[in-house]
């Protein structure tokens, strides 16, 4: 068994510090295929801690969907979930990379639509204003995982010829001189209508993360309305809130 340390003399409690042990352990090409997680008993046991310790790290990242317990089997890295955690927002692109994952798009469809009245009332513009609208399905190898949809503030001056297969916040700042710098978010649960199943590949009913965004520029000028369907097998959301 390979030999795993943690600093006892610290002050990062000790549950933490075998989390962060066991995602970096998670990223090992032999777990990402399979291979069964050293069990609690030995690891608790090398590593000087109680059981509970471990299994308190353990029950974190499972409940993120990064790790499988099965009973009388033992613990494996979950398959194909991905998960994003609301304390910090970047780039879908940049924010998948940093955790080594490579999404492809299915599609991209861009046009410039007339702005309907929510859209007009969050941008403040006029009646049959025009907006550059951007769709995006994108996904692992192994099929589509989310579908964007976005709509951009006229100031930006997006015209929809760009190249959207770039990191997207990255364009705005280098060619639009606009930076994404607040990210409004809410999050619900809905039930794939018949859309969403064809472009997720799912069935009609299935459960979807539903999230809507709105990014603003450094001055609180909203400068996207962003909607995001996630595939509810695929994606998990995780909120860390420190008692006030």
């Amino acid at each position: 068994m390979k030999v795993f340390n943690i600093d006892h003399g610290s002050a990062i409690p000790l549950h933490l510090q075998v989390e962060d042990l066991l995602r970096e352990l998670i990223k090992n090409p032999e777990y990402q295929e399979g291979k069964l997680l050293p069990n609690e008993v030995a690891l608790a046991k090398q590593l000087g801690i109680s059981r509970n310790t471990v299994r308190q790290a353990t029950n974190k990242l499972v409940f993120e969907r990064l790790l499988v317990r099965k009973k009388g089997v033992g613990t494996t890295v979950a398959k194909d979930n991905i998960t994003t955690k609301l304390d910090k927002w970047s780039s879908f692109t940049h924010e998948m990379g940093e955790k080594g994952v490579t999404f492809r798009n299915y599609e991209i469809e861009v046009a410039q639509v007339e702005a309907d009245e929510e859209i007009r009332r969050l941008f403040n513009i006029t009646r049959k204003s025009k907006v550059v609208k951007l769709e995006r399905l994108r996904g692992l190898d192994t099929g589509p995982v989310v579908y964007f949809i976005s709509y951009f503030h006229p100031r930006v001056g997006l015209t929809g010829k760009e190249d959207f297969t770039q990191p997207l916040y990255d364009m705005l700042e280098r060619t639009y001189h606009t930076v994404a710098s607040v990210s409004k978010e809410g999050i619900s649960a809905i039930l794939a209508d018949k859309e969403l199943s064809e472009k997720l590949e799912i069935a009609v009913g299935d459960p979807v993360l539903f999230r809507k965004r709105v990014v603003c520029d450094p001055g609180g000028r909203p400068i996207e309305y962003n909607l995001g369907f996630y595939r509810a097998d695929k994606f998990t959301y995780t909120i860390e809130i420190e008692r006030g």
